[in-house]
This record gives structure tokens, sequence and C-alpha cells, in this order.
């Protein structure tokens, strides 16, 4: 094959069938009406064929009257007109003229018409009603066993009733195939739903994940920068070289909400992050220190201590930490008053990591009963590894945040 030689379809045929008939369906689909007018119309033409002279070929008695042949042609054709909207009446006036046609011998070969309404039976109907529709196509038969008993009753019911079975089993198969079919099309719509549910529900998530490291950017930084504010404002009158030291801290501060803002804008306004943006690793228990030292910073005096052997915790394990531990730590800065101190215990066990933060301050007002936000999402984030979270006054004065999430089994990601 060449470069410029395309691949033939090796069924064309059948392509074309596909596409002849879909456009067929569409067009039955559209104009039911018109497609019923055109079938009955052909075999009603067809019939009236046959009735002009050739019926007399295979007739018992040629002769019967013109007139009546032309009765019984339109008889055993007109009713497909209803053969999809109330098939069983169509195939009961069949039948009587099938009837008549059997009796008076003329034998019409448009009573075989008459299977075209058994298969739309077969395939819109119930199914219990192919018992009827077997009775009417083969009564009529018995009426040629009783005006012309030639042979056996065997050789004409039996034809008949092979040629029920034939096209009974067609429209089944027909039937079963649109039911597979509709159902295909119904779980995928489905399908479609539930996409656009996970969508939906992974864009809540995802709006609830950025709030809360908006929260805990925006809300711990400014609480520093603001208690390093206040500080060297009481210091630049008295001791300019600690005014200067609190507007070092300020600047720190500020360029690490910067740096970490920037970093989710960029993933936020990014879908595959460029290789020119800044990449900052997520806080770790590595950064308590620095955490700590900017609270200090800030004026808050903060006691760090450690139990335990510190092991390796999942990346978002130690995140959920380092932000609970980041939020109780701004409450106490926000609400806790002048001279308020904390207290920051890291306890490590085989099974578990549990933090407890407390402070001898006035407490949050506004987090007492959990409304306030910074409680919602250090519970949120709690909740996503299965710890538990505690936060209220303690009865010496004073608040405390107490955190426990169970260490997952298995390699540490």
């Amino acid at each position: 094959m060449t470069d410029h030689e395309q691949p033939r379809d090796p069924q064309p045929l059948v392509r074309y069938a596909q596409r002849l008939t879909e456009r067929v369906r569409a067009f039955d689909r559209r104009r039911p009406l018109v497609w019923d007018l055109l079938v009955t119309g052909f075999f009603v033409i067809a019939a009236l064929t046959d009735g002009t002279g050739g019926w007399r070929n295979t007739a018992a008695d040629p002769g019967v009257p013109e007139p009546l042949v032309l009765l019984m042609s339109l008889g055993l054709s007109v009713p497909l007109l209803w053969r999809r909207r109330r098939p069983l009446v169509a195939l009961t006036a069949m039948a009587a003229v099938s009837l008549v046609n059997n009796w008076t011998g003329a034998w019409l070969q448009a009573a075989l018409i008459q299977f075209v309404v058994v298969f739309d039976i077969a395939l819109r109907l119930p199914l219990k009603t192919l018992g009827r529709a077997a009775l009417l196509t083969t009564l009529p038969m018995t009426a040629t066993l009783i005006r012309y008993p030639s042979g056996s009753w065997d050789q004409l019911i039996v034809p008949q009733l092979w040629c029920f079975a034939l096209v009974t089993l067609a429209g089944i198969a027909v039937r079963s195939r649109q039911d597979y079919t509709q159902a295909l099309v119904e779980r995928a719509r489905q399908l479609e739903v539930e996409r656009d549910q996970q969508a939906r529900l992974a864009a809540a998530a995802e709006r609830a994940r950025i709030a809360r490291e908006m929260h805990d950017i925006i809300g711990h930084n400014l609480s520093v920068i603001t208690g390093l504010a206040d500080g060297g404002s009481y210091a630049a009158a008295r001791s300019p070289e600690r005014a200067g030291q609190a507007l070092t801290a300020i600047a720190t501060t500020s360029r690490q909400a910067l740096t970490e803002l920037r970093r989710l804008l960029d993933v936020l306004g990014e879908e595959t992050p460029s290789a020119s943006a800044e990449l900052t690793p997520a806080p770790a228990l590595d950064d308590l220190d620095s955490l700590i030292d900017g609270v200090r910073s800030a004026g808050l005096p903060v006691l760090r201590k450690v139990e335990g052997e510190p092991a390796p915790l999942p990346a978002g394990l130690e995140l959920t930490v380092y932000r609970v531990v980041q939020e109780a730590l701004t409450n106490t800065l926000k609400h806790g008053g002048p001279s308020a101190t904390s207290e920051l215990l890291v306890s490590y066990a085989t099974d578990a990591v549990t933090v407890t933060v407390t402070d001898t301050g006035r407490g949050a007002l506004t987090d007492s009963h959990g409304t306030g936000r910074g409680l919602a999402g250090m519970r949120e984030r709690t909740a996503l590894y299965r710890g538990t979270l505690e936060a209220g006054p303690r009865p010496a004065g004073g608040w405390r945040v107490r955190l426990r999430i169970p260490i997952p089994e298995g390699p540490t990601p």
C-alpha cells in the first residue's frame, strides 16, 4: 500500500444498507402516518393485482364473483393501515375476510398479508396476545376443511402454524434487539447523568478545599502581620531597632503569604502547570519550627514539646496537622489577648499522632460553638483522615484544641 492509498471498506454494501436503514427509521419516526400509507398502499396494489385474475390459478372455485374478490382483496390489505396502532383489531378484521375467502374457495394470496400484522403483534404487544393471534390466523382454515375436504387436515393447518411461528420468532428477535438497544441508550444516559453529578461534586469539593487553603494562608499570615505591626508601633518610639525587626518580619511573612497564594493561583489558573511556575512543596511537620518562629515574632510565646519517636507520615496527613496547628495558633493570636501564651504538644504513637494546642488567653468567641470557618475547616480536614478533633475552653481558663489522627498502615506515600 502506497502513502496515497486509503484502506477500503471491506463491507461497503453492509455499511450502505445500515445507513439506508437508519434513514428509513428516521423518516418513520418523523412521519409515521406517511410510512403506514406507503406500506398499506404497496400491499393493496399487490392484492388488487392478484385479484384481477391471477387468483384463479390456485382457487378451489374459479367462479367466485369478481366484486366479491375485489372486496376480499381490499379487506385483506387495507387493515394494514392500523397494524401499529390497533394490530389485534386489524388482524380480527383480516381473519373475518380470510374466513370468507376460505369458505368461497377463492383462496386469495392476499390472505398471507395477515402475517405482517402478526409480526407487529409480536413486536409491540405483550407476548400473551400471541395465543389470540394464533387462533385468528388458524381458525379460518377450518372453513376450507369443512367446505373442501380434500386431503388430511394437517396439510392445511401445519403450514399455517409454521408460518405463524417463523413470523412470531422474527418479531420477537427484532423486539429483543430494540429492547437491548434501548437499555444501552438508557444506560448511557444514566452514566452521563452520573458523570455530571460526579463532576459537580468534585467541583464543590475542590471549591471547599481551595476555600480552606485560602483561609489558612490569608488568615494566619494576616494575623501574624497584624501582631507584628502592633508590636512595631509600640516599639517605634522607645526602641527603633525593635521596630525595624518587626518591619523585617512583616516583609518576610508577606513574602511567604504571596508565595503560597501564587502557588495556589497557578494551580487554579492552568489545567497543566507550566514549567516556569514556581513549585513549592506543601507545608509539613518540618515546617512547624518556622511557623512557631513567625508566631513568636508576632508576640505570642509558644512552647513546643514532642513525645515519642517521630514517624514518617503521608504528605496529606502532615499538611492536615500543620494546618490545624496553624489555625489554633492563629486563633490564639486573634482572640487570646496581649498576655496569652501557648503550648504545642506533638505525641507520636504506633497507631496515631496526637497534637494538642493549649493557651492561656480568653478563647475564640466566634468559634466557641463551632460556627466559625476556622473550626469548620479543621473538622473537614480531620474527617478526611478519619481523625477526631476536640476544641473548647479549658476549665482553668484559656482554650484547647486536640487533634488525633490514626496513622495508616502500609508504605507511606
